[in-house]
């Protein structure tokens, strides 16, 4: 059938996988069950046709909820019905962070160790709407503009797992539609709609009235914003990383920064800076009252001591700062 005679859901979702799949190999859906998911596996059996590609997706039951055994494995049944390759996972949650970040925790742990064993990247279907609603929340939390650059097309984690999210730019009405038109049953998870989670909230009162007394497209503003802003990022890791070459020296037990070179950059660049150097050294983020301490090594010098930071210390010893492991 013609792309033209499709439903124009249908189409759209298509297009969005077909510009993010890869020619060749392996690909792994993480699927919930839930309409946008659905969508993507729907999608993304049918463009892997024509490529050679092997579909396999991943159920992760967190059995966090009565019958999400049977939800996993109907979800994992459709995608049979569609030629994929399916499995359930059921993992353990831990209570720690809470029980979002624990069953995140574990959700991505499982998909992980799936791109491993099958060596392929895995295709996530978050939507524009959920660009929107992360970009929104980054903003009232006062995360910066790292937080408020949403979600990436495609991120590559430093154990090499790479995640692939080719529905950023299609509305959830999008995703249902398609869903509708092919005949897939999706699920609803309560989750979505429990306004005990701070996201529901956004989801379902926050931009409903920023939509209202604003005007219509603010889901999309957001997620243009967040674009925008990972577009000013990669320009800003660029000249960091051209910078860093000439400025950057290995101590012992850690590595040490040139007081002068960040003292010659400008405040935005300086922190970037101190931010990389840290996170490429010792794995861990810091946050802005943390970088500007930091900072101040430099700026505002009066002989201080070393200042405790997660996973190391800093200290400025003659012309250089030098950040040790704790």
């Amino acid at each position: 059938m013609a792309e033209g005679s499709l439903d124009p859901a249908v189409a759209e979702v298509r297009r969005a996988v077909r510009a993010t799949l890869p020619e060749s190999g392996t690909v792994i859906v993480a699927l919930s069950g839930g309409a946008d998911s659905l969508a993507l596996a729907a999608a993304t059996a049918f463009e892997a046709r024509s490529r050679g590609l092997d579909v396999v997706s991943v159920t992760v039951d967190h059995g966090l909820q009565e019958g999400s055994a049977d939800a996993a494995a109907r979800a994992a049944a459709t995608a049979e019905s569609l030629g994929i390759r399916a499995q359930v996972v059921r993992v353990d949650v831990e209570s720690a962070g809470g029980p979002e970040a624990a069953a995140r925790d574990a959700r991505h742990a499982a998909l992980r160790a799936a791109a491993a064993f099958e060596n392929a990247p895995v295709l996530v279907g978050h939507t524009l709407d959920d660009q929107a609603e992360t970009v929104l929340l980054g903003l009232v939390r006062g995360s910066g503009a790292t937080s408020l650059q949403g979600m990436a097309p495609r991120r590559e984690d430093e154990d090499g797992t790479v995640w692939l999210r080719p529905l950023l730019g299609v509305r959830r009405q999008t995703t249902r539609a398609a869903c509708a038109a092919s005949g897939l049953e999706f699920w609803d998870d309560p989750h979505n709609v429990d306004p005990r989670f701070t996201r529901v909230r956004v989801r379902e009162r926050v931009l409903p009235v920023l939509e209202t007394e604003l005007g219509p497209g603010i889901a999309e503003a957001l997620a243009r914003t967040a674009e925008q802003l990972r577009e000013d990022a990669e320009a800003f890791d660029e000249m960091i990383h051209e910078t860093i070459e000439d400025i950057v020296e290995h101590a012992e037990a850690g590595i040490s920064v040139s007081v002068a070179a960040l003292a010659a950059n400008p405040a935005a660049l300086r922190n970037r800076i101190i931010r990389l150097v840290v996170g490429s050294e010792f794995g861990v983020s810091l946050t802005r009252i943390q970088t500007l301490e930091v900072a101040r090594l430099v700026t505002d010098w009066s002989g201080q001591g070393p200042i405790d930071l997660p996973g190391c210390a800093a200290r400025r010893t003659g012309g250089r700062i030098v950040f040790t492991a704790r």
